[in-house]
């Protein structure tokens, strides 16, 4: 299978994963009607990688020979897998971003890629 696809059937994995976890996410969440002056603000807007591209590309790192991740990211995902993933952010802002798909990725782990035990 060629690696293209391999990314792209990924993707769409974690994809729908990812839509499936922020709706249950958003369902469960508490909401603050009157949020008072001290409470920290959160941002609204989206940003320029989904969560389901960085799942995908930790996972991808994971599957390679590697032995770190900023040789992957820089001298791989950055010049081989550009047109598989055209907003990629800078290797900085990508690992500050990581622990924010740290849970999300660790149940697409488990409840998507692992199968049951059979014993």
């Amino acid at each position: 299978m060629k690696l293209a696809s391999k990314v792209t059937e990924i993707y769409c994995i974690a994809d729908d994963f990812c839509k499936e976890y922020n709706l249950e996410l958003n369902k469960t969440s508490l909401s603050l009607s009157n949020p008072s002056a001290n409470s920290p603000k959160h941002r609204k807007r989206k940003g320029r990688m989904s969560d389901a591209e960085m799942i995908t590309i930790l996972i991808l790192f994971h599957s390679n020979t590697f032995r770190n991740f900023k040789h992957f990211y820089l001298f791989y995902v950055c010049r081989e897998l550009k047109k598989e993933f055209p907003n990629l952010l800078s290797y900085t802002r990508f690992v500050e971003r990581m622990p924010r798909v740290a849970i999300p990725l660790l149940l697409f782990l488990k409840l998507g890629l692992m199968g049951e035990c059979t014993g």
